[in-house]
């Protein structure tokens, strides 16, 4: 990956974003009043080696213009390119993709978020679902879960039987080869925490009202079934890590450098180029001297509440 750090058109436009990005985690700081103070110092100990403010934004917004680069690219020569994110419950998944998703333009890259199956599609054949959101020519999609649901949450909590499980594992090897076969550049994310910090994350979500939404009885019980799931990734691991497209564990409990970690890893999977850019001027606005704007009604404008 290159990032041209000699321009300095390059570190003015990171210092303005950075500006903006700073006011941002700020208003998220001031928006959690109700968050146990005492939960905050907790997590601040747990975590004294990680980065600051200032080299985090400064990192990301970097990896963030190259991601327009990719953007581009992806646009320029009719790739499509397919993003895994698995892990436990608070693991990071959402926000690596939040920081990916940023600042590109949602009709080339796109989040696929299934809910759990419809009667229906219990019916269909597995995969089925999941094929219509695959990339077309000249879009990224990046999958907050996938179809490994069927080899975690489905096999611990007793939603697939186990000759359903091992069906899967025979079938998704193949499946994947042939989604790579068919042109889709496959990129597979396990985002890894430990015990303690999941534990840590889940009793911050209970005690801030902004975050509660992020709970379910499905989250709390990943928590008594630990080691159910530990047994699920690794069996995951060892049946479905194929050449074509193996897993890549991302290390998150420093949320930080997850994200980062992550996205520098994604672009140096991708052999993007600069392409050519059209230079956009602005037209001069065309000036009718026998025009007049009217009014409209107080009542259709949004009141000035600040």
């Amino acid at each position: 990956m290159g990032t041209d750090d000699s321009n300095p058109e390059t570190y003015d436009w990171i210092a303005a974003e950075l500006e903006d990005a700073l006011d941002e985690d700020f208003e998220l700081e001031l928006s959690e009043p109700a968050l146990s103070l005492e939960l905050r110092k907790i997590y601040k100990r747990k975590h004294p080696d990680t980065l600051d403010r200032t080299t985090y934004f400064k990192s990301l917004l970097a990896l963030q213009a190259e991601l327009i680069k990719l953007q581009d690219w992806v646009q320029h020569t009719g790739e499509k390119i397919a993003v895994v994110f698995e892990g436990r419950d608070s693991a990071g998944k959402g926000g690596v993709i939040k920081r990916i998703t940023q600042r590109l333009n949602p009709r080339v890259c796109r989040v696929v978020a299934l809910n759990k199956p419809s009667e229906r599609e219990r019916t269909q054949w597995y995969f089925q679902r999941y094929v219509p959101h695959l990339p077309s020519g000249g879009e990224i999609v990046l999958f907050d879960r996938s179809w490994y649901n069927r080899s975690g949450v489905e096999r611990v909590m007793g939603f697939a039987s186990p000759e359903q499980v091992e069906q899967f594992f025979q079938d998704v090897p193949e499946f994947e080869r042939m989604l790579v076969r068919s042109g889709i550049r496959l990129i597979k994310y396990w985002f890894s925490i430990t015990d303690e910090e999941q534990q840590l994350r889940f009793l911050m979500r209970i005690h801030d009202p902004l975050k509660q939404w992020k709970l379910s009885p499905m989250d709390l019980q990943s928590r008594v079934r630990w080691e159910d799931y530990t047994k699920a990734k690794e069996d995951t691991f060892n049946r479905t890590n194929i050449t074509e497209a193996p897993w890549f564990v991302v290390e998150a409990n420093d949320k930080k450098r997850a994200r980062l970690n992550c996205i520098r890893h994604l672009l140096d999977q991708i052999p993007y180029e600069d392409v050519p850019q059209e230079r956009i001027t602005l037209p001069e606005r065309v000036f009718d001297p026998d025009y007049e704007r009217s009014d409209l009604p107080r009542e259709l404008y949004v009141p000035k509440y600040y």
